[in-house]
Formats: structure tokens, C-alpha cells, sequence
């Protein structure tokens, strides 16, 4: 091989080397400077929808897991209930599904988390949510809940 060509893959190397650290520096300050901080973009990440259900046009349920800032296998699972509010959905109340961080992380996020999420279109509206535990530990009781007036109660 000449010395010529030799010269030529090297300085090809370097350049595309500057060329994928360039890109990926823009990459990273593009994502910090967009209008959120980097720790507020890693709390936006450390938090998974993993069901919803809109109920007619009166109610929006939604199932979050929220990990934990303590413990990085651990995790919250919160239930949110929205009404229809001027076009848009509104939160109307909250509760949390089971313990605080009493879940585990890759669990909740990962394949197969929802074991069973229904719900119904009466008045009372009967929920019901069941969860992955671990899957050598299988699913959890069901939790049923009832949406009265676009707030959550416990049954």
C-alpha cells in the first residue's frame, strides 16, 4: 500500500472520529439545553406509564411506575384519575398502588407488568389493577378501586 493512501485512510479516520464526537456533543447539549435541566430530564426518565384507560368522555385512568431516589431496583406504582375539563384532561385525584417503593423496578417496566388493569364505564366505576411482582414471584393481589366523582376510593 502507498504511503499516499496510507495518509489518506488515517486523515479519513480522524476526520470521522471529530465528525461522531462533534455529533454526539451537539447531541447531549441539545438534550440539556431544550428547556429542561439534566436532573430534571433523569426524573422525567425515572418514570414509566405502564396502562391508561379513557372511561367514555368522563374519566382518564392512568398506571405510572416512579422509581425510587433511594434505592435504583425499587419503585412506586402511582393510579391517576383525569376528567374532561375544558377540552383537555385535568387530574381529579390520585392514589398510590401499594407501598411507597414497595415494588421492583424492571419488573414494573419491562415486559408482561400489567398481569390485570380493568376497568368500567358505570357510576361508580369499578377498577381493578394486579402488577408483576418478579416473574419467579408472579403477579400481585388485585387491588379493586372504585371512580366516584372523579375520585379514587379503595374497596
Amino acid at each position: 500500500m502507498s504511503a499516499d493512501r496510507t495518509r489518506l485512510r488515517r486523515g479519513t479516520a480522524a476526520g470521522l472520529t471529530v465528525l461522531m464526537a462533534a455529533a454526539l456533543g451537539a447531541a447531549g447539549a441539545g438534550a440539556s439545553t431544550a428547556g429542561t435541566t439534566a436532573p430534571q430530564a433523569q426524573a422525567q426518565a425515572q418514570q414509566k406509564q405502564i396502562a391508561s384507560s379513557v372511561i367514555g368522555s368522563d374519566y382518564k385512568i392512568t398506571v405510572t411506575a416512579l422509581r425510587s431516589a433511594q434505592d435504583e431496583y425499587a419503585a412506586s406504582v402511582r393510579l391517576q384519575v383525569y376528567r374532561q375539563s375544558g377540552g383537555a384532561w385535568k387530574e381529579s385525584d390520585r392514589v398510590t398502588v401499594g407501598e411507597v417503593d414497595g415494588w421492583f423496578w424492571y419488573p414494573l417496566t419491562g415486559r408482561g407488568a400489567v398481569c390485570a388493569f380493568s376497568t368500567a364505564g358505570t357510576e361508580p366505576a369499578p377498577l381493578t389493577v394486579s402488577l408483576l411482582l418478579t416473574p419467579s414471584l408472579g403477579c400481585s393481589e388485585p387491588a379493586h378501586y372504585v371512580v366516584r366523582d372523579g375520585r379514587v376510593y379503595a374497596e
